[in-house]
């Protein structure tokens, strides 16, 4: 299954690569449109290879639906932990219940009547 994975990862790579190589013209990004520039007199401007444009601007998608998600499932997460304390107080309650049960008793037999 690992070779499988560096496979895939490397089928990737080669796609990203080759997409680069064939994209190194140089694109201009503008801050803000033409005319709306004109009006403040000032734009600012970057120019980049395209290559850079189009893997930025999916790495930014990613990172941003990234934070979304994490955002949307706050809730499920919070739920979980709720659940896992509870779990965890109750599991320290029948510990204690047992213990208190078993005072007194002889540890054999004890343990005997736990296993049932």
């Amino acid at each position: 299954m690992r070779y499988i994975r560096y496979a895939y990862l490397g089928v990737i790579a080669i796609a990203l690569i080759s997409v680069s190589l064939a994209n190194r013209g140089l694109v201009d990004l503008k801050l803000m449109p033409t005319a709306f520039a004109e009006l403040l007199g000032y734009n600012f401007q970057i120019t980049l290879p395209l290559f850079v444009v189009v893997l930025g601007g999916i790495a930014v998608g990613l990172i941003i639906g990234f934070v979304i998600e994490w955002l949307r499932e706050h809730k499920h997460r919070r739920e979980a932990d709720l659940k896992a304390r509870e779990a965890r107080k109750l599991s320290r309650e029948v510990s204690r219940l047992k213990k208190q049960k078993h005072e007194g008793k002889d540890e054999v037999l004890a343990i005997l009547d736990e296993a049932s």
